[in-house]
């Protein structure tokens, strides 16, 4: 497996990196499956594993600090993500210098490991002062309990704030953004990624294959597979009586035939556009079976021509996302009536 830098940071990784959000109880309960997929992953040459500590409450990063012991951890470039809930506490979320400090020491512990390569904001937090979220992940860098830091699915004003505030204010800077990027979802190319070239910053985009839409499962002239897990948990993404999901269906039947006569399964191809995008320094996947793992692999051999590419841009234009529910986050701006509209007294 050939391998890729993050951005400017001098770290070379894999074209795949393994994401663990389906191991523990919200995917794949077995653990000891959980560490025979980490372990496939690393035979087959990929570098780089990503969890986070609100996957499955925990037991994800629980599962990944066992898989790499006995002398594995050293070769893994090891990320994880703080932002999200953990348990009932009221203080027990967000991009506070206070919960950084507690999550980071909570996820090291689960990870066995006394750092973590990269430690990631999960989601943003316009209410939380960007700078203090810097400050106190600064401080994390020179402890020595974090090698870098970076973001996940944020919004290009808030990418360029973050690289300026830190200049500003003399803080370490993001190194990475993590954003939503697939064919069916190509918000991200409209100004995520060529911001993250400007900047150097390593680009790792999640749910390659929009949260399984990719996947294959769907095939013209077939029942549709019956309710999922995933329509009970995001139906906004997945119920497909819902007009932009329907959207997605016909998009994803002109694909299927497109990988058809290119020789090439849906899933190669959907993963190779992704990788073949200039600013994509590695792709996430996320199995939940060494079945998955296995058919995932194959992409990083799969080349797409300029024609292949054109037919694409043709079923899902460039910068467009059919489904906003896809995007992952949606600020405040849009779904806070109050924050839009003049109150009269």
């Amino acid at each position: 497996m050939s391998y890729r830098p993050l951005g400017r940071t001098g770290v070379r990784v894999s074209p795949l990196t393994l994401g663990a959000m389906n191991f523990g109880a919200n995917g794949n309960p077995d653990h000891d499956h959980s560490v025979r997929i980490i372990h496939a992953a690393l035979d087959a040459g990929i570098n780089v594993v990503d969890t986070a500590d609100v996957y499955s409450q925990g037991e994800s990063e629980i599962i990944v600090g066992r898989a790499l012991t006995g002398g594995r951890r050293d070769d893994v470039v090891l990320a994880t993500k703080f932002h999200g809930a953990i348990g009932d506490g009221t203080n027990h979320r967000g991009n506070s210098r206070r919960w950084i400090h507690r999550a980071v020491e909570d996820s090291l512990r689960r990870l066995g490991t006394d750092h973590v390569d990269l430690y990631q904001v999960h989601r943003p937090e316009p209410d939380t002062d960007l700078d203090d979220t810097l400050g106190a992940l600064s401080d994390l860098v020179h402890q020595g309990k974090i090698r870098y830091f970076g973001t996940s699915t944020f919004e290009p004003h808030e990418i360029v704030e973050a690289q300026w505030t830190a200049q500003r204010r003399n803080r370490e800077r993001p190194v990475t953004e993590q954003p939503p990027y697939s064919i069916l979802a190509r918000g991200a190319e409209r100004a995520v990624l060529p911001l993250a070239e400007r900047y150097g910053l390593g680009v790792l985009p999640w749910s390659p294959l929009a949260g399984g839409w990719l996947s294959g499962r769907y095939r013209r002239g077939q029942a549709d597979p019956g309710p999922s897990r995933r329509v009970a948990r995001q139906a906004a993404r997945h119920d497909p009586e819902l007009a932009a999901n329907q959207l997605k269906r016909a998009a994803v039947d002109a694909l299927t035939g497109l990988a058809d006569e290119a020789g090439l399964s849906l899933i190669h191809l959907s993963l190779a556009f992704v990788l073949h995008h200039p600013a994509v320094s590695s792709v996430i996947i996320g199995p939940r079976t060494l079945e998955h793992l296995t058919s995932y692999l194959g992409a990083v051999k799969v080349t797409l021509d300029d024609d292949l590419l054109d037919r694409i841009d043709a079923i899902v234009p460039p910068g467009v996302t059919l489904n906003p529910a896809d995007a992952g986050y949606q600020p405040p701006s849009l779904t806070d009536p109050s924050v839009r509209r003049r109150h009269l007294v």
